[in-house]
């Protein structure tokens, strides 16, 4: 089985910074996709940031330029680096990350447990 565990949540003042961590654990034979989401109160769950597995990133207009995505290949774990905070960045922040578990099975998607960015003075 394949788990998700994030962390690096929490609160900040606006002009703050917070990094988040994804980390899968598990039986895994290979991680391909791997993306950052977020879901403010009353709104749908948007995309933020997605690092291919060939290395291309890409980001929401809205965090461009403040938001960076990484990742550490030997420890199978994303990172979300959050810079020059917002209020509107406020929300639940969901890792996905498309795995092929180690039984070669097809790959599929898996969702962290989410983790609480508030930004507030």
């Amino acid at each position: 089985q394949v788990q998700l565990v994030e962390s690096g949540g929490g609160l900040v003042q606006p002009g703050g910074s917070l990094r988040l961590s994804c980390g899968a654990s598990g039986s895994i034979f290979s991680i391909y996709h791997q993306n950052w989401y977020r879901q403010a109160p009353g709104k749908s769950r948007e995309l933020v940031a997605q690092i291919t597995s060939g290395g291309s990133r890409n980001y929401a207009d809205s965090v461009k330029g403040r938001f960076t995505i990484s990742r550490d290949n030997a420890k199978n774990t994303v990172y979300l680096q959050m810079n020059s905070l917002k209020p509107e960045d406020t929300a639940v922040y969901y890792c996905y990350v498309v795995i092929s578990p180690a039984d070669r099975s097809s790959p599929r998607g898996y969702w962290g447990q989410g983790t609480q960015v508030t930004v507030s003075s």
